[in-house]
């Protein structure tokens, strides 16, 4: 197979590990640290109803918006300072740990790298800066400027766009079966990272790489350069 013209990334539990929110969010949920991935698939849920229904508001706000809904059905009470104040270590969360020996690997091969994720413009310009991850990318996109959240796949053709490329001659990589999925219906190409607790949808298109870690996905990338 040919490589991929342009690598597209996203962050949030594909590049970043959201571990290290536990504390802050079981904190908020009064000390149900179990709550997390509930309120991470909630925020997700939202950022797609504020798409479908044309009300966009960013993901921040989508994320202390939900936090209090799932509060709420755990007959927690949450106010919406203390809401956003728990979302605080979403701008300073660590790389995983093959992250920067992969991306590294993936640059030094040549290829053309470019995040594209749910998060504000501001909010991934300061997620990369703490992670130190800002030097291994070409550009950096969120779907801010396009006011629809991924998977939707007027984000995928806005990117491929922006690029200056064909949807087939881009590559998505994430550790989520919705992100491939939405990616791969678009016409893209697909990779994705099967990190704990992630699966693919089943009702989606097969990915052409399947991975654990990103360590493994970019020894295959750079295969299809040899």
């Amino acid at each position: 197979m040919k490589p991929p013209k342009v690598l597209f990334f996203d962050v949030n539990e594909s590049l970043l590990d959201l571990e290290n929110m536990k504390n802050s969010i079981g904190k908020a949920l009064g000390g149900r640290e179990d709550l997390l991935p509930l309120w991470f698939t909630t925020m997700l849920q939202y950022s797609l109803v504020s798409t479908a229904s044309r009300q966009y508001v960013d993901f921040g706000t989508i994320g202390a918006a939900t936090l209090r809904m799932v509060a709420a059905n755990h007959g927690i009470q949450l106010s919406e300072k203390d809401a956003k104040e728990a979302l605080t270590p979403l701008r300073s969360l660590p790389p995983h740990p093959e992250v920067k020996a992969a991306l590294e690997n993936i640059r030094n091969a040549g290829y053309k790298m470019v995040s594209l994720t749910n998060s504000s413009n501001k909010g991934v310009e300061m997620q990369f800066k703490n992670a130190g991850l800002t030097d291994y990318f070409d550009e950096r996109l969120s779907i801010e400027d396009l006011g629809k959240y991924k998977p939707d796949s007027d984000v995928y053709n806005w990117a491929a766009r922006k690029m200056g490329v064909q949807p087939n001659e881009c590559i998505m990589i994430a550790a989520h079966g919705w992100d491939i999925a939405g990616a791969m219906w678009a016409g893209w190409r697909g990779a994705f990272i099967a990190r704990p607790g992630q699966q693919l949808y089943p009702l989606a298109p097969p990915p052409e790489i399947i991975e654990p870690d990103l360590l493994k996905i970019s020894k295959q990338l750079i295969a299809l350069k040899n």
